[in-house]
């Protein structure tokens, strides 16, 4: 028993320095266009800005910091699929074949569900989101965005929309492990709705435009959820 524990403890700690290798190398060799990265994730505002219009940083650090920060998260999201595959090497063996099955289905499709919240949020929701300020702000007042705040806010969206596009996996796994019938999920179409909007009021910037731009995804998400659940929940079902 306990020359297995160590067996474990020595696969975990290979696979851990793997994924940190992973990560460094990525994160090195980025590091060199930490600000043109940077300048890539600013594209959606500045689009809606005057002409010569400058982000401003209040923290004499700030430019230094945040494209290394911003940086760090890329080469983190780059090294994901390496993260991935060397986490199911380290648990795949423990599992049957079916676990695995689902597993491999749900972190698959999970990734591609957040990156495609992410670039929903950064080709639909930012432009408009920018756009719809833009219009609506007194023409008096100048908008200069501090470098530190518009990174947490664009990172805060894409973490929103990255989660909230797991919505059909959650419903798909809900429906595997007969915790609620696709009819009852059905019925409850009305309040979902109701529910969804809510939702996008607490985890969203408190504007109606981007409440709206949530909200509307997730319903039509709990929609695709349903019908994989409908669809594939016997061919992976594990009890």
């Amino acid at each position: 028993m306990n020359q297995e524990l160590i067996n474990h403890l020595i696969e975990l700690r290979k696979r851990v320095i793997l994924i940190l290798f992973g990560f460094i190398i990525i994160f090195l060799s980025l590091f060199h266009f930490a600000n043109q990265i940077y300048a890539s994730l600013s594209k959606p505002l500045f689009s809606y800005l005057p002409l010569g219009t400058k982000l401003i940083a209040t923290d004499i650090t700030s430019p230094f910091f945040v494209p290394l920060k911003l940086t760090a998260i890329v080469a983190f999201v780059i090294a994901l699929p390496n993260t991935i595959y060397q986490t199911w090497q380290f648990i795949a063996p423990g599992l049957y074949k079916r676990e695995r099955r689902l597993l491999a289905g749900v972190v698959i499709f999970g990734l591609i569900l957040f990156f495609l919240g992410i670039i929903f949020c950064y080709f639909i929701v930012l432009p408009t989101l920018f756009n719809f300020i833009s219009r609506i702000k007194a023409s008096d007042i100048e908008m200069f965005t501090d470098i530190s705040k518009y990174l947490d806010l664009v990172l805060n969206l894409f973490l929103v929309f990255g989660i909230s596009f797991q919505l059909p996996i959650l419903i798909f796994l809900l429906i595997n492990f007969n915790v609620i019938t696709h009819h009852k999920l059905s019925s409850l179409r009305k309040y979902v709705l109701v529910g969804v909007f809510i939702l996008a009021a607490i985890i969203t910037p408190p504007d109606v435009l981007s409440q709206t731009l949530l909200a509307i995804p997730l319903y039509i998400l709990y929609e695709i959820g349903m019908f994989a659940g409908k669809i594939f929940s016997r061919s992976y079902t594990l009890i």
